[in-house]
C-alpha cells in the first residue's frame, strides 16, 4: 500500500501541472453551453470514421468487453463475453498469473500507419474521425503524464492518439476522441475475484497484485493498481475522489495537447458528473478563445444543452431540432472473429440515409485488427460506401430536413421495442433504449425495405428524394402529392443523380407517381433531385 501511496502522491503533484502555455479563461460549463450552437462543419459533415481500437483487441475471441470478461467464469446476461474466460487461460494462462496487464504487453500495433488509414477514410467520403483515448480498460491510447498505463509506456510503445491526430490535420479533417473511462471502478471488479472451482479455486486474479510483485517481470516499475484501481476493501472516498480528479487531469491534457475538435462520451451523462463538465467545459473555453465562436462538439447519450445527441446502434426516430449522430459498429466494436457482422454496404448506407434524413449524422466505427489494419471484408465494404457517395454525395453532405423525414411502409409499421436485439449494452443504458433510439440499428438480419420506402433531404431549392429500396416500375409518393400536408410546390423536373437521367413523373392531388427506369443502377439507395417542390 505504502508504494501504492507514493505513486499517487506522484500522480497528484502532476496533476496540479498547469497544462497550457497560454491561459485559457475557463467558464463554467453552465455559463458557456447556454445557446450553444451545433457548428455548421458537423452539421454538414453528415459522415464520420471511429476506429474504435484499443490492447482489447489483441485476443482475437471473447467479445468487446474482452478485459472484464476474461476474470467472469459465469458472465450472466452479458452473453457476448462467452468466450473470453476460456481463450484467455487457453492463450495467455490463467488469470491470476497472466492478466490483461499481460495482454496490453502483447499488443504491438506493428503495421500501424495513420496516414494510410486516414487518407483511405477521407478518400471514402469521411467528414470528421474519431479514434479511441481509452475505454472501460483504463488505458490511455495517448501520451499521458497523469497515466503510467498508456501506449507510449506499454504496449505499441507510440502515441496512438497523436499519430492519429496528426494524420487528420494532414488531410484537413476535423478529429475528435472517444472517452470511456469513467466506468472502470465498478467494471473492473471481476479482476479482484477467484476460481470458484476446478485446481485454481480461491487463488486471487491479477488485480491483486501490488508493485512488488513485479520486481524481475516485464512491469516492473509500473503499479498494477493504476490500471485495475485498488482492491474493494482498500478503496475509501478520498481514492475514489483522486480516481475522478486525476480524470480530469488526464481528459483536460488530451484536449490541450492534441487540440481536439471533438470529444465522444460512451455514457447517458457527463463522466463523474461535475467532473466531465470540467473538461467539457474546458474544451469549449478552448475553442472559443482559439475561434472566436464554439467550433468544438461534444457527443453522449443524454440531450442536455450544449451536447450533440449520440444514438449508439441506432438512428433517432423522429427528425430532431438539433443535429444529432448515430453511432455503429460492425460486429463488437473491438473486432473479434467470433462475433458475426452485423453489417454491409446496403445496411451502412440505409442507415445513413434514414439518419440525414432526421437531421443526423451517421459515425461508422471500421474495424481494425491488432496489428492496426483495416479488417478485410471491412475495407471492401466501405470502399463501396464510398463509391456510392461519390455519385450521390450531393443528397447527403450539407443537406437539411424537409417537412418530413420521409416516406413508405415502415413509417406506418415500426416494430416495437421487443422486436428489437439488444446486445452489449448495459444496465444503465436499458431504460433509455426503451424509448426507442438506442439499440433500434436495421443490420443484415432485418427485413428489406418495401419498394415504396423513401428518404427527403434538402439543400437550398432542391428536394433530394433516396428510394431506399427501389424497384423498376412505377413508384407511389403520398407525401408529394400536391394535396399533401407537407405543402410541396409543383414540381418541375427529377433527374435521378447517378445516370442523370430525366425520370416521368405525375404530380396529382394525392401523391407523386414515379416511373423507375428498368435498369435501376446497382442495389443500393437510389438518389433523386426533385425541382420545384420546394
Amino acid at each position: 500500500m505504502k508504494h501504492f501511496t507514493k505513486s499517487l502522491t506522484f500522480f497528484l503533484l502532476l496533476t496540479a501541472f498547469h497544462l497550457n502555455a497560454q491561459e485559457i479563461k475557463e467558464q463554467s460549463w453552465e455559463e458557456i453551453s447556454k445557446g450553444y450552437t451545433v457548428p455548421d462543419w458537423f452539421k454538414d459533415a453528415k459522415f464520420g470514421i471511429f476506429t474504435h481500437w484499443g490492447p482489447q483487441t489483441q485476443p482475437d475471441s471473447g467479445g468487446g468487453w474482452y478485459a472484464r470478461h476474461m476474470y467472469m467464469r459465469d458472465i450472466g446476461r452479458e452473453a457476448w463475453g462467452r468466450n473470453a474466460y476460456p481463450y484467455h487461460v487457453k492463450t495467455y494462462g490463467h488469470p491470476s498469473e497472466k492478466g490483461f496487464k499481460d495482454v496490453i504487453h502483447t499488443w504491438k500495433a506493428e503495421k500501424l500507419d495513420t496516414d494510410a488509414l486516414v487518407a483511405f477514410f477521407k478518400e471514402i467520403g469521411a467528414k470528421y474521425y474519431v479514434a479511441m483515448a481509452n475505454h472501460h480498460d483504463h488505458f490511455d491510447n495517448f501520451a499521458s503524464t497523469h497515466h503510467p498505463w498508456n501506449s507510449v509506456n506499454v504496449g505499441p510503445k507510440r502515441d496512438i492518439i497523436g499519430e492519429f491526430v496528426k494524420s487528420a490535420k494532414k488531410y484537413d479533417l476535423p478529429v475528435g476522441a472517444s472517452v470511456h473511462d469513467d466506468r472502470f471502478m465498478r467494471w473492473w471488479l471481476p479482476a479482484f475475484g477467484a476460481d470458484q472451482a476446478g485446481p485454481k479455486k480461491g487463488v486471487p486474479y491479477d488485480g491483486h497484485m501490488t508493485l512488488e510483485d513485479g520486481r524481475g517481470k516485464w512491469w516492473e516499475g509500473l503499479d498494477p493498481a493504476l490500471l485495475y484501481g485498488l482492491p474493494p476493501k482498500k478503496r475509501t472516498p478520498g481514492w475514489e475522489t483522486w480516481v475522478k480528479e486525476n480524470w480530469v487531469a488526464r481528459h483536460t491534457e488530451l484536449v490541450d495537447k492534441y487540440n481536439l475538435d471533438m470529444l465522444w462520451f460512451d455514457g447517458y451523462d457527463f463522466p463523474y458528473g461535475e467532473y466531465g463538465k470540467q473538461v467539457c467545459a474546458h474544451l469549449f473555453s478552448r475553442s472559443l478563445q482559439e475561434n472566436g465562436k464554439i467550433e468544438a462538439v461534444i457527443t453522449n447519450k443524454a440531450n442536455d444543452p450544449g451536447i450533440v445527441y449520440d444514438v449508439e446502434r441506432g438512428v433517432a426516430n423522429e427528425i430532431k431540432d438539433k443535429t444529432w449522430q448515430g453511432t455503429i459498429t460492425f460486429t463488437s466494436w473491438f473486432y473479434k472473429k467470433d462475433n458475426p457482422r452485423r453489417h454491409n454496404e446496403r445496411t451502412i448506407l440505409e442507415v445513413l440515409v434514414d439518419a440525414v434524413s432526421k437531421n443526423g449524422n451517421l459515425l461508422v466505427s471500421v474495424e481494425l485488427y491488432p496489428d492496426g489494419m483495416i479488417v478485410k471484408d471491412q475495407k471492401e465494404i466501405m470502399e463501396k460506401v464510398g463509391n456510392w457517395l461519390k455519385v450521390n454525395g450531393e443528397a447527403i453532405y450539407a443537406t437539411r430536413p424537409w417537412e418530413v423525414y420521409g416516406d413508405g411502409s415502415s413509417i406506418q409499421g415500426k416494430k416495437p421495442f421487443e422486436d428489437r436485439v439488444f446486445s452489449e449494452v448495459s444496465e444503465e443504458g436499458q431504460e433509455i433504449a426503451k424509448k426507442g433510439e438506442q439499440m433500434n440499428e436495421r443490420t443484415i438480419h432485418a427485413e428489406p425495405y418495401e419498394s415504396n420506402e423513401v428518404r427527403f433531404t434538402t439543400k437550398g431549392d432542391i428536394l433530394y428524394m433516396i428510394a431506399l429500396n427501389p424497384k423498376p416500375g412505377e413508384l407511389i409518393v403520398p407525401s408529394l402529392g400536391i394535396g399533401a400536408q407537407t405543402s410541396p410546390g409543383k414540381i418541375k423536373s427529377i433527374y435521378m443523380i447517378s445516370t442523370s437521367q430525366k425520370i416521368k413523373f405525375k404530380q396529382k392531388k394525392d401523391f407523386l407517381e414515379l416511373i423507375i427506369p428498368g435498369e435501376v443502377p446497382g442495389k443500393y439507395p437510389v438518389a433523386f433531385r426533385i425541382n420545384g417542390a420546394l
